[in-house]
């Protein structure tokens, strides 16, 4: 536990410098293209027309679920795993670019994961309000529940940071590890209900349940039950245990392995 006290405390103490390098990588990246960074927000919405034409519109000729419409629906899942998706590969390698930078200065090798994922927000943040005016236009209508949003926003943080460092890690230690994470991830768009929903008598009642305890689910699940006021988090009990277990495991294993390996990084690559 004293590792991750100590992770925190370096998260806390860098907060500044997070943003800042965030905000700056936010501009670099796209600097040398025409348009800049409304590919931030282009490229998603271009993902979200095809979804909805292909498993709205195709596969689902248009029906509800749950009573609200699909695209409704899937935009509000979608928006917090576009985030969660890009946070994690870009932290999992966060480490791998930048060590050779900071081993010549003093810096918190532990904030690189988290400056990663803070520079994804301002996306995240854009994606929400489109989501917002999707539902409006749906006829979802702002109401109490949409303030547990505030507490998935909290635990999808928490996840990706917990897990950022413990794949930022493993990817110095393992070169191939990223691959194989590109991979996991590519699997898990498609388990963690975010295009369709598999609580239903489709699915066998004990893979409904196995595939509920992934956290990237409970982190879409969430933001859907908030918005369209069909649950609140504190009536997931098991789900939610399961949830923080998940990240308490992340941060434990994740911080003492860089802990023990930071001095060893540069070596490493």
């Amino acid at each position: 536990m004293k590792e991750v006290f100590t992770l925190i405390k370096e998260q806390i103490q860098n907060i500044g410098i997070i943003f800042r390098i965030s905000r700056y990588e936010d501009k670099a990246e796209y600097q040398s293209h025409y348009l800049g960074l409304v590919w931030e927000y282009l490229y998603p919405l271009i993902q979200i027309g095809i979804y909805w034409v292909v498993f709205g519109v195709g596969l689902k000729h248009g029906s509800s679920t749950h009573g609200v419409g699909y695209l409704p629906w899937m935009v509000i899942g979608i928006t917090p795993w576009f985030f969660m998706n890009r946070a994690v590969l870009d932290a999992s390698k966060s480490i791998y670019e930048r060590v050779g930078m900071v081993s010549k200065m003093k810096f918190p090798v532990s904030v690189l994961p988290t400056i990663k994922v803070v520079s994804n927000l301002t996306t995240f943040w854009t994606m929400l309000v489109f989501t917002i005016l999707i539902g409006l236009l749906n006829k979802v209508y702002p109401a109490v529940s949409w303030f547990e949003w505030i507490y998935y926003f909290i635990c999808m943080i928490a996840w990706l940071i917990a897990f950022g460092i413990f794949n930022s890690t493993i990817s110095v230690l393992v070169r191939d590890y990223r691959i194989l994470l590109q991979s996991v991830m590519r699997m898990l768009f498609y388990l963690s209900g975010v295009l369709f929903n598999f609580e239903t008598n489709a699915f066998p009642a004990p893979m409904v349940r196995i595939l509920q305890l992934n956290p990237f689910f409970y982190v879409i699940n969430g933001f859907r039950q908030a918005m369209f006021g069909e649950g609140h988090f504190w009536q997931q009990g098991t789900l939610t245990i399961v949830f923080w277990g998940f990240v308490l495991f992340f941060l434990l294993v994740g911080s003492h392995l860089h802990y023990k390996f930071r001095s060893r990084f540069v070596d490493l690559i």
